[in-house]
C-alpha cells in the first residue's frame, strides 16, 4: 500500500504528518525546532517541486510511505489521482491520500509564505516551526486515526 500525505506546499505539514506516522518525530512529546529541520523536505520543497510525490520511507507495515504539495487543488487531487489509477487498472485499494490542510494554522501559512515563497528563511523557518508545534498533536492525532483503519492489521 501506498501513503500519501498532501498539502499544499509539501514542506510542512504533509512532512510533518509523514514523519510521525513513520516515528521519525516522537509521539510522546512536543518535537524540538532541530527535529524539524533535520527531516527530509521539511522547509526544502519549491515551486517547482509542486506536484513531485516524494519518498519518505517505509512504515511498519511496510507501506510506502509519501509526500507530495498540490497547491490549490484541494479534494481535486485525490480525485484526479483516483481516476488516473482507474485509467492505468490500479485499484483504489493500493492507495491512501491523506490530506493535512485542515491542520494547518496562520502562523504555518505565514513562515511557509516568507521562507518558501520570498526566500526569508531565517524568520520564516522559526514562524512555520512555531505554528508546526501548535498543531502538532492534531497532525499526530490524524496519524492515529490512520494508524486505527483495519488496513494495517491486514498488511
Amino acid at each position: 500500500m501506498k501513503i500519501i500525505f498532501n498539502c499544499f506546499g509539501g514542506a510542512h505539514s504533509s512532512v510533518t504528518a509523514a514523519a510521525l506516522h513513520l516515528g521519525l518525530l516522537p509521539e510522546t512529546r512536543l518535537a524540538e525546532p532541530e527535529e524539524f529541520l533535520n527531516l527530509p523536505y521539511f522547509d526544502a520543497q519549491v515551486g517547482r517541486d509542486h506536484g513531485r510525490i516524494r519518498f519518505m520511507g517505509f512504515d511498519r507495515w511496510g507501506n510506502e510511505v509519501y509526500i507530495v504539495g498540490k497547491k490549490n487543488m484541494g479534494f481535486y487531487y485525490e480525485k484526479i489521482m483516483r481516476s488516473l489509477m482507474a485509467l492505468s487498472g490500479g485499484t483504489q485499494e493500493e492507495f491512501i491520500f491523506v490530506n493535512t490542510m485542515p491542520y494547518v494554522n496562520l502562523w504555518m501559512v505565514i513562515g511557509g509564505y516568507l521562507s518558501r515563497r520570498l526566500g526569508m528563511r531565517m524568520p520564516g523557518r522559526q514562524i512555520v516551526i512555531y505554528g508546526t508545534r501548535k498543531s502538532y498533536f492534531k497532525f499526530l492525532h490524524l496519524v492515529n486515526l490512520l494508524k486505527e483503519k483495519d488496513f494495517f492489521t491486514s498488511c
